[in-house]
């Protein structure tokens, strides 16, 4: 914030007040306390949260006759944002916004500062031209833009009149400007919470795209000729090699990002303009390893923990990909985690290393598959197993087999929903009596995006009303008396009154750090107890839907249900629940 004489900040304090941004009454007794104390008006009102960096700096340049900019709302250029080195920006504060009749506009927090002006000045060249933005808005420019491409700029002067094949192998070393560009944007990924990078080329461009709470965004464009190097120094890192390019390649490296370790698998695949790259990012630190923060609540998380706690038997949950599946093993194993007991894991790939944890990694090419590694184990003494997927008869009785010998044993299946794995697995070979006997609990899940914390809320419309009760109407409160109960019991709390009018729901306030009003991603699930009326229906080959419609009437919740319920509770909107969960009942 700019240094400002007392009438200024009293200035600045009347002009909130008048503008009704602030409580009269509170912004006195701390202006007074203020006072007395010999501290700043405007720093107290902020400490106690009654006034934000961005009121107060919009306030302060309308007192200072400046002009001021809210930067989340504008989308700067990286031709414009090099005018000024990162190091600068981070030393004064200021952002450049463009050009205009020779002068670059500057977005500054301290815009009194006239050392810094002329610093900036002297530094590009140029006559400057100051804005008045907060601290908060500066900040947030700098760790999304500044430094996230530096390096790709010049891989593309370097390599522009390249050959498009057989790249030199001086532009792929480690401190090359392609290795510089590759670390850009990993670090971009690495930052923005990515969970994929998809390098994919075209005829005449290579696109870079990031998989950002489970949607992909296009990030930048570049010319096709840094293709070539750009994979090359992929396949370098790791360990492939560099002259296949008719056949796909796996392989795996790890990166240190801003101090942490980032674990990354890699994908390379012939397209028609060239190879495809795909960079999956495996951060163990940004995950929570805890149930209930992925969003497992009521009904599905108490069958859960009851099912876990069983010294033998099956947990299972399925899903598509890219659904979290992985995620939750881990938090369950997470869960029931000592040193009295031996757990081995058995996986493609291993996502997160865990300490206590004996961990295989899967390698078809020297005989090591699920079946044949699930033979292995159980001849190391396990109390649990955990095997990554069940794929094949072979594999699904072998786990069945484990857990009817008492061992515990979790894994994961691709089908559409919890009931869905009872005939899967029946189709797959499995003796319907034995599948019945070892059945622990069965789980369904999908991801959904998280509303932003930034949110306003609206009146649903007729038809989302008369949608939210068609699928919850049965499971909300009828009267305010019930609330709390039924709030409790769905694990849901302040869950409103079925109502045939309307609902409030949230929406998140659309940025450039959470684009579409959302930020994080959250967990939809169901979970079914395989108690004796469910393994009869296993027995007796019935068919999901059946099973389901049982599991519902002994109070299962599904994963649509699951969705409409977080609507209600603001923590993701209905076009979310929609565009993950349609097909489903």
């Amino acid at each position: 914030m700019a240094l400002l004489t007392k009438d200024a900040e009293a200035r600045i304090t009347d002009l909130l007040l008048n503008e009704g941004l602030a409580d009269r009454n509170l912004v006195t007794n701390i202006r007074q306390q203020a006072e007395l104390e010999g501290k700043s008006t405007l720093t107290e009102l902020k400490n106690h949260k009654l006034i934000s960096d961005d009121m107060v700096a919009r306030a302060t340049a309308a007192i200072i006759g400046v002009p001021y900019v809210e930067l989340k709302n504008i989308t700067i250029d990286q031709d414009i944002l090099a005018k000024i080195p990162a190091e600068a920006s981070e030393r004064v504060l200021a952002i450049p916004l463009g050009e205009k009749d020779g002068m670059l506009n500057v977005a500054m927090v301290d815009v009194t500062n006239v050392q810094a002006t002329d610093y900036l000045s002297n530094l590009i060249n140029q006559p400057i031209r100051v804005w008045m933005s907060s601290e908060r808005g500066i900040r947030e420019m700098l760790d999304q833009y500044h430094g996230d491409f530096s390096g790709v700029k010049e891989a593309v002067r370097e390599t522009d009149e390249a050959t498009s094949t057989n790249p030199d192998v001086k532009t792929i070393v480690e401190d090359s400007p392609i290795s510089k560009a590759l670390t850009s944007i990993l670090s971009y990924a690495a930052k923005t919470k990515a969970s994929d990078i998809h390098i994919e080329p075209l005829e005449n461009a290579l696109i870079i795209r990031c998989r950002i709470d489970g949607v992909l965004r296009r990030i930048m464009e570049l010319p096709k000729a840094v293709a070539p190097a750009l994979v090359s120094r992929v396949k370098i890192l790791a360990n492939l090699k560099i002259d296949e390019h008719r056949t796909p390649q796996d392989g795996q490296f790890t990166v240190l990002v801003d101090g942490q370790e980032i674990d990354l698998r890699i994908a390379i695949a012939p397209v028609t303009w060239g190879e495809q790259v795909v960079i999956r990012l495996l951060d163990k630190t940004g995950v929570s390893m805890e149930i209930e923060k992925m969003g497992m609540t009521g009904h599905a998380l108490h069958s859960v923990l009851e099912g876990i706690k069983r010294p033998n038997g099956m947990i299972l949950t399925s899903g598509p990909t890219g659904s979290g599946k992985s995620t939750t093993l881990y938090a369950l194993i997470q869960q029931i985690k000592s040193e009295a007991i031996n757990i081995v894991t058995l996986e493609d790939p291993v996502e997160y290393k865990m300490d206590g944890i004996n961990q295989i990694q899967v390698n078809v090419d020297a005989g090591l598959t699920f079946a044949s590694g699930l033979r292995s184990i159980l001849r190391q003494d396990p109390d649990v197993v955990m095997v990554g997927e069940i794929r094949d008869s072979e594999t699904a009785g072998l786990a069945v087999q484990a857990a009817l010998t008492g061992h515990l044993v979790f894994s994961t299946l691709h089908t559409n929903s919890a009931a869905g794995i009872l005939p899967r697995l029946l189709d797959m070979g499995v003796e319907p009596f034995l599948l019945a006997s070892v059945l622990n609990v069965v789980i369904g899940q999908r991801l959904v995006r998280r509303v932003t914390e930034k949110k306003e809320m609206y009146k649903s419309s007729e038809i989302e009303t008369k949608s939210i009760n068609e699928i919850v109407g049965n499971l909300l409160p009828t009267t305010k008396e019930d609330v709390a109960s039924i709030s409790e019991d769905l694990g849901y709390p302040g869950l409103p009154v079925k109502n045939d009018e309307f609902y409030m729901l949230a929406k998140g306030m659309d940025a450039k750090e959470t684009p579409g009003g959302y930020s994080g991603r959250a967990g939809l699930y169901e979970a079914i107890d395989v108690d004796e009326d469910i393994q009869k229906m296993i027995i007796s080959h019935a068919t999901a839907n059946e099973i389901m419609r049982l599991a519902k009437s002994k109070g299962t919740v599904t994963m649509r249900q699951d969705g409409i319920l977080k609507v209600l509770s603001g923590i993701t909107t209905l076009e979310e629940v929609n565009r993950v969960a349609s097909d489903l009942s």
